[in-house]
């Protein structure tokens, strides 16, 4: 890969990520070529810390509102759900030989380390992947908050958050097809327009933490090795970035 860009990147994928449109699951395909970018990216001298989301298995607030489980419960067998899909992570890019830990929120001493924000640095440090498991360990908690917080704690210098789309665009690009993507957006923008990039919670907190966040494509083969070598891929979102002007921005799923 080129020179990277970022020495230590928190890495966000969705539990979609990890199986086909409209799939459940995992689709072998679809980890290996994860696995794959993400030990090119490691092998490059990048830190990479990851975030797996569970939701190709259970998402709490969908389960909560069409079946008789509580909110708090379907939000920790969400939780259950990303432990799930990072186990089958680790051991792939292990079979690549790159060097991963698994660090749960919540304590699973029998399949996986406890989070520690020092044995995590350390692991970085030494040049292996953490996947970082269960979420904040709190239910009412995405899994985007919890990569917000994480890369707050790591220090990390970016926060990538990789979706099924190529960025965010003044319009949906399902309903309209001149809609234009935005190379730049600033942390406020995303708020007062409520688009919903990430929650609510995790923009205030990259914002807080000043960490810059690009939204890009992950299903397009290299875009996560493009995004740590720095190309203009995606959305950016951050301050220190030229404003978007005389553009309506409306919210985009």
């Amino acid at each position: 890969m080129a020179e990277p860009r970022y020495k230590r990147i928190l890495l966000k994928i969705s539990g979609e990520g990890l199986c086909r449109e409209g799939g459940f699951g995992f689709d072998n395909k679809e980890l290996h070529a994860i696995a794959e970018q993400i030990a090119e990216v490691a092998a490059g001298g990048v830190q990479v810390a990851v975030v797996v989301g569970g939701g190709n298995f259970v998402r709490g607030e969908s389960l909560s509102a069409h079946a008789h489980v509580q909110r708090s419960t379907a939000d920790y067998m969400g939780m259950l759900a990303t432990v799930i899909n990072s186990l089958a992570l680790q051991d792939t890019l292990e079979h690549l030989g790159q060097p991963t830990r698994v660090a749960s929120a919540l304590s699973m001493m029998q399949v996986c380390e406890p989070f520690i924000r020092r044995k995590v640095v350390r692991h970085l440090e030494k040049g292996r992947v953490v996947v970082l498991a269960a979420g904040t360990g709190n239910p009412f908690f995405t899994t985007d908050t919890c990569a917000a917080l994480r890369a707050t704690e790591l220090h990390a210098d970016v926060l990538l958050k990789a979706t099924k789309v190529d960025g965010v665009y003044d319009s949906d690009p399902k309903k309209n097809p001149s809609a234009r993507r935005l190379e730049h957006l600033s942390y406020r923008q995303v708020l007062t327009d409520n688009l919903r990039v990430m929650d609510m919670t995790a923009i205030s907190l990259a914002m807080e933490s000043k960490i810059p966040i690009i939204v890009f494509n992950l299903k397009k083969t290299g875009n996560i090795v493009r995004a740590v070598s720095g190309e203009a891929i995606g959305t950016l979102i951050g301050d220190e970035v030229r404003s978007v002007q005389n553009i309506e921005v409306q919210p985009v799923v």
